[in-house]
């Protein structure tokens, strides 16, 4: 085999590669010399077949599979014996072979970048953190408060009015016949909740219990149920009891229905879990802080088709908000070149910081344990109640998705790893100040899927 170097510009090497007749020939042979023992055929013994019959019935495929191991054979060993550590799949390209002649093919590699980071110590960086004050939590408790309200009957007499709630007997017919899910007893229905189609609640304000009332609704063109579509329906509604809303009483029996012992045990889980919302906040400001520090400080090559990936990534996804109606105006009205070159900027970024932390990652052996993965997976299923198992499976059967699941967790291992080599001051701030974004329309996610690239890193 013989391996010529043709170009070597930045990241990019392209060689020649030559496979002499004779040694593909001699692979030939020996593959169809195993199908002879093992073939089977009619009029012949197992393993009796002469030679020249198994060659005649499978050279052809023999020839294909020996070209397409004998090529990834031999890119494999260019690429060891070079010491060369690819950014992406390589490309090959056959240029001439023919039968008895010699396989030569163009083999096109990217590479990825000599790394060096930066002395993490040298960073230095402030986090700015939040408080959880009584009057968060008492906020939070009034919130679960009317969230959780209970109905009672009302104790004087009057006519129902928008906030009310009813209960009711209906009956409904379309076009004179009753249908399906027409009819209820005893419904309880919120007036001005919207849950009943059309004007059918605005017809029963000034409503008392005892009154009878005939109600006429026209269902929208674009209803569900094909049938209704565009119909007038007419609803016989018997009004029984008129029930007022009150937000539930904040006591020891109200924090029981949150899984609390007392009222004292549910103001401190909710001051927890705002504890920990900040907290994540909090983390999140760093990050992109520290992500902007590791941008600032480290320049090097990246491999153009890593960045071409990743620009196909954001430009697909750009095309897809704008048909929705974003991004903001501004944005929108700029020119397609402008736009192509801002959010290749943005690519090349991103894939920078993504090599970036796999290195870091690859040179402190870092790495997401399985016990890791299993609890994020669970997270994940947990997202969708009722269809665990599902997700499960397709995590399963779908080995490639779960580099979604432990790329985060890569780079989270590896971000806590250069924080803690880090000068980080922390800061008490408002809360208003700490959920204020101080440059929203770049996002927190300016890294997002570089840790993708932990894969890179173990190359």
């Amino acid at each position: 085999m013989q391996i010529t170097e043709t170009s070597a510009d930045g990241l990019k090497r392209e060689y020649k590669v030559v496979i002499p007749a004779q040694e593909i020939e001699t692979q030939v042979n020996s593959r169809l010399q195993e199908l002879s023992r093992t073939v089977r055929l009619p009029g012949f013994r197992p393993g009796k077949v002469p030679l020249p019959i198994v060659k005649q019935r499978y050279a052809q495929s023999v020839m294909g599979e020996v070209l397409e191991r004998a090529v990834n054979d031999s890119s494999q060993k260019a690429i060891d014996e070079r010491g060369l550590r690819p950014a992406l799949q390589p490309k090959i390209q056959v240029t001439s072979f023919e039968e008895g002649g010699n396989l030569e093919y163009d083999l096109a590699v990217e590479l990825l970048p000599d790394i060096e980071p930066v002395d993490f110590s040298t960073i230095e960086l402030e986090r700015v953190v939040a408080e959880v004050d009584d009057k968060q939590v008492d906020e939070t408790l009034e919130r679960l408060s009317k969230s959780s309200r209970d109905s009672k009957p009302i104790a004087e007499e009057r006519e129902a009015r928008t906030g009310d709630i009813l209960v009711i007997d209906f009956a409904g017919t379309l076009d004179g016949e009753a249908k399906p899910g027409m009819d209820a007893k005893d419904h309880q229905l919120e007036l001005g909740s919207n849950s009943f189609v059309g004007t059918f609640e605005e017809q029963l304000v000034g409503s008392k219990p005892g009154d009878h009332r005939t109600i006429t609704v026209t269902f929208p063109e674009n209803y569900g149920a094909a049938e209704f579509q565009g119909k007038e329906a007419v609803f016989e509604v018997d009004v029984k009891e008129i029930r007022e809303t009150a937000p539930a009483v904040i006591d020891d029996e109200f924090a029981k229905k949150f899984g609390a012992e007392d009222l004292a045990a549910l103001k401190q889980m909710i001051k927890d879990r705002i504890g920990q919302d900040y907290a994540g906040i909090s983390r999140s400001r760093v990050k992109r802080t520290l992500l902007d520090k590791l941008a600032e400080t480290h320049s090097f090559d990246v491999p153009p088709g890593m960045v071409d990936i990743e620009f196909e990534t954001i430009w697909n996804r750009l095309q897809e908000e704008l048909k929705r109606g974003g991004p903001d105006a501004e944005e929108a009205g700029k020119s397609e070149d402008e736009l192509r070159a801002e959010y290749r900027s943005i690519a090349e970024r991103r894939v920078r910081l993504g090599l970036l932390l796999s290195e870091v990652g690859r040179r402190n052996n870092i790495q997401v344990t399985q016990d890791e993965l299993n609890k994020a997976l669970v997270a994940e299923a947990q997202r969708y109640p009722g269809q665990e198992r599902e997700v499960f499976e397709f995590f399963r059967n779908t080995p490639r998705a779960i580099d979604n699941i432990r790329a985060p967790l890569f780079e989270d291992k590896v971000i806590d790893f250069i924080l803690e080599l880090a000068k980080v001051d922390e800061k008490t701030v408002s809360v208003e100040e700490l959920v204020r974004d101080p440059d929203e329309a770049e996002g927190t996610d300016e890294a997002e899927g570089t840790a993708k690239a932990e894969g890179t890193a173990q190359a």
